[in-house]
This record gives C-alpha cells, structure tokens and sequence, in this order.
C-alpha cells in the first residue's frame, strides 16, 4: 500500500514529511494560481485583458445574431466550442487517472531520482508532491465539463430567439444567451488555467525552488498572453 495511505492520509502525515520549503513552494503556487484568476477576470482600469475583450465581442455576436437569416453559421461555432471543451475534459480525466497512477507506484521517480545523481527522496514526499498536479487536473476537468453544459445551455436560449429581431422576446433572450456564453468561456479559461499551473507544479518533483521558477515562468506567459499579446492590440482596437 502506497505510503501516502499508511495513517488514514491524515494532513499531519503529510505535513511532518514536508520542509518549510515545499510549503511555501505549495502556497506560492495556490496563491499565484488565485490570483493569476483574479486578475485576468478583475482587470485594472483601462487595461482590459483578453478574457474581457473577447465578452464583448460575444455580446455584440448575439446581437448580430439577431439580424442573420440563416443562423446555420451560428450553429456550427457553437458546435466548435462544446467539441473543444469535450476535448480538453478527456484530456484532463486520463492525465488524472496517469498522475493517480504514478501516485500509487512511485518506483519510477525514485530509480530516476537516482540514475541522476539527486539526493534520496521518501515515497511519500514523492507523492505528496504529485497531489497539487492531480488536484488541478480534476479542477479543470470539472470546469471543461461545466464549460461544456454551459455552450450547451447557450445553444437552447439561442434556439429561442425567435428569427424576427422586432419580436420583443428577441433581444433579451440574444442577451441572456449572450451572458451563458460568456460564462462557458471564463469556465473554459479557468479549466486551462489549471492545466497550465499542473504542468507547472511537476516542478516540485526538483524541489521548492524548480517550482517556483516554473510558476512565475508560467506567470509571465499567462499574463503577457492577456495584457500585451498581439490578439489583444487586435482586439483592443475601435
């Protein structure tokens, strides 16, 4: 039986094998995976990032779906965007079920650890360090198949437009289909967001200071990709 299950996995067992480094590496990474969330939906003032540009441009799609005749246009990207969040919840559930795997048979790392020269590490610290990966996966998961639900909630209001755009039913019914979409696509990001930050927390498999490193790594990307990428000059244009 894997030790990470010897005690019950009381959070006592796994405290006394951790060093304030690996917890302030785990903090680190919880606290800048939060906040990395924060910013990108609350961004400052006058700097919108891309998650907020791209719900405008959402809203003003459902109000030019109002006007379209043939709405099969429609149709097909909203088919698009449930395959892709299908996509990605499959990925997460088998990446899931590889680092359980690894959770519960540990050898590998351990005969590696040691063809590279690295200093001994417990079973249980090994595993241990691979939970953060495991807890993000099933994060995202949760969130792509929340996604997925939420596109397809937007489809059936979408449905219910009527195809007159003077129908009084129409334009709150657009807008509402509007406000699902955008929420299947903030849960959509998030559910990337916690694939990102899993990769990053295989760096504590080298120790605190590999993860840190991966994490304010993966910071800079996620945030330069928001606030000063290419797509958002293009979309942040009038």
């Amino acid at each position: 039986m894997p030790d990470l299950f010897l005690n019950g996995f009381l959070p006592a067992t796994i405290l006394s094998a951790l060093g304030w480094g690996d917890v302030l590496g785990l903090l680190f990474l919880l606290t800048v995976w939060g906040a990395v969330a924060w910013v990108t939906e609350h961004p400052p003032r006058g700097l919108p990032s891309v998650t907020i540009l791209m719900a405008e441009v959402r809203r003003e799609w459902m109000r030019e779906f109002l006007t379209r005749d043939n709405r099969i246009f429609d149709a097909q990207i909203m088919a698009s965007l449930r395959q892709g969040t299908s996509f990605f919840a499959s990925t997460a559930i088998l990446a899931v079920g590889g680092v359980l795997a690894l959770i519960g048979n540990v050898a590998p790392l351990t005969g590696l650890a040691q063809e590279i020269g690295r200093q001994e590490t417990s079973a249980l610290l090994w595993q241990i360090r691979l939970l953060p990966c495991a807890f993000l996966l099933t994060h995202a998961f949760l969130k792509f198949v929340w996604s997925n639900r939420l596109f397809g909630y937007c489809s059936v209001m979408m449905a219910a437009v009527p195809m007159d755009p003077d129908d009084p039913r129409s334009r709150p019914r657009a807008a509402r289909a509007a406000e699902l979409n955008i929420r299947a696509a903030y849960n959509f990001n998030r559910g990337l967001r916690s694939m990102y930050f899993a990769l990053a927390s295989l760096g504590w498999l080298a120790g605190p200071i590999m993860l840190a490193g991966a994490v304010i790594l993966l910071t800079a990307t996620l945030l330069g990709r928001e606030f000063a990428s290419v797509p958002h000059d293009i979309l942040a244009e009038r």
